[in-house]
């Protein structure tokens, strides 16, 4: 089965090189007409003509995804182009890396702020364009630092791990409208990460190895709330889990009874994956009212 976008548009930020270069290149081979996002003008537009070379269709966008009335912007250009937004790729990211007692709070507002505010700037600039077609496509970009945790990455991995909050929330309050929601943590060699790594696993890290699971994300198929993890041409997914838990009522002793019990309350077996937030309270008043207590 080949994954076909044709008759689709798409626009990826930050796509002026690295992973948002290779995700724009892949969906306009597979044909997608694409905006080409990035705080560069000349980035931003060498992409453009690079898909045109390719016998692809791409408009170039300057802008920063922290300025609304530019995104503003960026979307009306699009719609009037080609009359509909199918496919957002939240790409665009900045690091500021540094271990938190050492780190400057304005380097963590600005992660933040580029990162979490300018998915949400983008998505809510697309978001009613396609809840009217009842059909859309959003990629958050998180990332292993946010999912697990990194040294010396506190403001990125906090900003990673709220994309994946907004990813939860937005893939359910889309559903009813064909809007699919979904998470990519990708593993790429990029200007972000030059210097961080040696040059023979750099080498395997290509972007264009990672694009591919954002393909399967921007096509009609794709599954919606999913952490799809990508880098080196292999694929995995991420889950944000629920163990059974324990129930241990309300006596003056439960904390010392919870520190007891840790373990079991810690035990991954029938660990689940919750469809909503409510699953958390849902498993913890089920426990009480078996408990009877």
């Amino acid at each position: 089965m080949s994954i076909r976008l044709d008759g689709r548009v798409a626009v990826v930020t930050g796509a002026g090189g690295g992973l948002g270069r290779a995700h724009a290149l892949l969906l306009a081979a597979r044909g997608a007409k694409v905006v080409v996002n990035d705080v560069s003008a000349e980035a931003a537009t060498a992409v453009a003509a690079e898909i045109a070379a390719a016998g692809g269709i791409a408009l170039g966008h300057a802008c920063s995804v922290t300025d609304e009335a530019a995104v503003g912007a960026m979307v009306q250009a699009a719609m009037q182009a080609w009359g509909r937004i199918d496919i957002l790729v939240n790409n665009a990211g900045i690091l500021r890396d540094k271990s938190f007692g050492k780190m400057n709070l304005a380097d963590f507002r600005l992660v933040l702020d580029v990162h979490v505010m300018g998915a949400a700037i983008c998505t809510q600039a697309v978001w009613n364009i396609m809840r009217a077609q009842k059909y859309g496509r959003v990629v958050m970009t998180t990332s292993s630092s946010g999912l697990w945790g990194n040294f010396g990455q506190a403001n990125y991995g906090a900003a990673k791990m709220a994309l994946v909050g907004l990813m939860q929330t937005l893939s359910i309050e889309g559903a009813k409208d064909g809007i699919r929601v979904n998470c990519l943590a990708p593993t790429a060699s990029t200007r972000m990460t030059a210097g961080l790594m040696p040059a023979e696993v750099l080498e395997r890290l290509s972007p264009a190895a990672v694009s591919p699971a954002v393909l399967l994300l921007a096509g009609e198929d794709a599954p919606t709330r999913a952490i799809v993890c990508a880098g080196a041409g292999t694929f995995e997914r991420a889950y944000v889990t629920l163990t059974p838990g324990l129930h241990l009522g309300l006596g003056e002793d439960v904390p010392e009874r919870l520190a007891e019990q840790w373990q079991a309350v810690s035990a991954r077996d029938g660990e689940m994956a919750p469809e909503s937030g409510s699953a958390q309270g849902a498993n913890e008043v089920g426990l009480a009212l078996a408990a009877g207590r």
